[in-house]
């Protein structure tokens, strides 16, 4: 049975690996180069006719707002706008009538006020609305992109770590399961799953709150759990030699 668990320990460190290595290959990347073409996006010449939904350079299309749903309830929160207008069809604009929902993260300073019948402009940059205005007031929708890399970074750090975790402990119950040591979930597992968990949010929410660079937030949390590890492996090894100097 101990073998079992092990192999099985090894096989989920796979997928987590894998997806930390998507995480700083892919995501981050993806994320980190999609904010910097937004923030250097210009607004579109204002008399020129699209000839695609998806542009680079911002425009402004007039909605009609047919429904607000303000739902505050922690998880089960919502805030959402459902807009009518113009959008473009296909590869050109044919006045067709689009029919969408806009996510928002919280109700204001727009969204609480708005209601059914209410005309709004809505900014759109590479086909998503990524803000709602109505007489001068804004409110960013969830599809603006953010300068928030760090929360990625430490959500690759945590895959990463898990991974190892995972591996490491496998890999030793698989060839000792008898001498194991420290390397069991009483041992230092636990606290160590609880401390990867609790860095990768305790470190990456607090970088994005104050804006610090994500370059430093992986090494941080990596840091974190190397100090626990030493910890409570150290002391897991010195309370399992005492029994066997007697």
């Amino acid at each position: 049975m101990t073998r079992v668990l092990a192999l099985l320990m090894i096989a989920v460190s796979l997928p987590l690996a894998a997806g930390s290595a998507l995480v700083f290959t892919k995501w981050l990347p993806d994320d980190v180069a999609r904010y910097e073409d937004y923030r250097a996006s210009e607004r579109c010449p204002s008399r020129s006719t699209p000839e695609a939904w998806w542009e680079d350079c911002l425009r402004e299309v007039e909605l009609t707002v047919v429904d607000t749903v303000v739902k505050s309830g922690g998880k089960s929160s919502e805030y959402t706008a459902t807009v009518d207008g113009k959008r473009f069809h296909g590869e050109r604009l044919h006045g067709k009538q689009f029919h969408g929902v806009l996510d928002f993260g919280d109700p204001g300073p727009l969204l609480r006020t708005l209601e059914a019948g209410d005309r709004a402009v809505g900014t759109v940059w590479r086909g998503d609305i990524v803000a709602l205005t109505k007489d001068g007031v804004r409110q960013k929708t969830s599809d603006e992109p953010r300068d928030e890399p760090q929360m990625i970074a430490a959500a690759g750090a945590g895959l990463g770590l898990l991974a190892v975790l995972g591996l490491v402990f496998g890999t030793v119950r698989l060839l000792a399961p008898r001498h194991s040591g420290p390397f069991t979930w009483k041992g230092s597992g636990k606290g160590l799953l609880v401390t990867s968990v609790v860095a990768t949010f305790g470190v990456g929410l607090p970088a994005v709150w104050l804006g610090l660079p994500w370059q430093f937030v992986a090494p941080v949390i990596v840091a974190v759990v190397l100090g626990a590890g030493v910890l409570l492996l150290g002391g897991g090894h010195r309370g399992s030699a005492v029994p066997g100097a007697r």
